[in-house]
């Protein structure tokens, strides 16, 4: 695995691994889920120390991430895309720059 990571890339590694449309309402609820976990370690202020990701911030960041991608996957939406265009929409509304 790269030390760079795309999202295109993540979108496609995550498409191999875990692919089912017909599971969309249950990515959405397992989506709900880890943001409760994250929720949980936040409060706890719970960190990653050397390299020991498990039940932490960083963890379930990841696992936020993994569902977010699982469901553009499953809805066919092109997150690299998605980026563009929605920042493009922010720029203009907050009046930022690149």
């Amino acid at each position: 695995m790269s030390d760079k990571i795309t999202l295109s890339y993540l979108q496609d590694y995550i498409k191999r691994k875990d692919f089912k449309p017909d599971l969309k309402h249950a990515y959405f609820l397992k989506l709900v889920e880890e943001v409760g976990e994250l929720s949980e370690v936040l409060r706890k202020d719970k960190r990653m120390i050397n390299k020991n990701i498990k039940d932490t911030v960083e963890e379930e960041l990841y696992d936020v991430l993994y569902y977010v991608v699982a469901l553009a996957n499953v809805y066919e939406i092109d997150l690299e895309e998605a980026f563009i265009l929605k920042e493009e929409i922010n720029e203009k509304k907050y009046k930022r720059v690149r």
